[in-house]
């Protein structure tokens, strides 16, 4: 039951090893992958405003998580992104925004309102006006998701390097949307 699951703070540095595991049954990853995701999400929540979210179990199985920061355009994400968000001239959105840098959780408890509160939560506790992610660019519940919650597609068709499908950028003014 979603009910179940608690949505607190999480020291991330300290369970990146269960936080991966999640991400890589949620988003299939190789053992190569997940030692490269590792080694860019303990270098992430170095940065200034960083922020982490787990959803627990009763029994403090790590069962999702969110993490994200203020947007800096001299990071990576922001720097691959710009030229799209530029050539539709919706760059601004890399300014004053909070970026939602990971979201995940388990498939046995995805369709619960797991990511929901995930996201809700902790783009609740953030200063900027507006929040801003990238998604695999396909129509998929999470990209729904983002959708119901005010979420509008910013770019598409966003190429990352050795990413093997194209990303949406999208972006939603805060607070998020409520609803059903």
């Amino acid at each position: 039951m979603e009910h179940d699951v608690e949505v607190a703070p999480v020291n991330l540095a300290a369970r990146v090893d269960d936080a991966l595991s999640v991400q890589a049954l949620a988003f299939g990853l190789t053992e190569e992958e997940i030692g490269i995701r590792r080694h860019i999400v303990l270098r992430h929540l170095l940065c200034p405003g960083a922020h982490a979210l787990g959803a627990t179990t009763p029994s403090g199985r790590l069962v999702g998580f969110v993490y994200g920061m203020p947007n800096d355009r001299t990071h990576w994400w922001s720097t691959v992104v710009e030229p799209y968000l530029r050539s539709n001239g919706s760059d601004d959105w890399l300014d004053d925004s909070f970026v939602i840098t990971e979201l995940h959780v388990h498939p046995a408890y995805q369709g619960r309102g797991i990511g929901r509160r995930l996201i809700t939560t902790i783009t609740d506790g953030a200063a900027q006006p507006r929040s801003i992610l990238s998604a695999i660019d396909t129509e998929s519940p999470a990209r729904g998701l983002y959708r119901a919650l005010g979420y509008q597609d910013l770019a598409r068709q966003v190429l990352f390097p050795s990413a093997p499908k194209p990303y949406a950028v999208m972006g939603a003014p805060l607070p998020l949307l409520r609803g059903v």
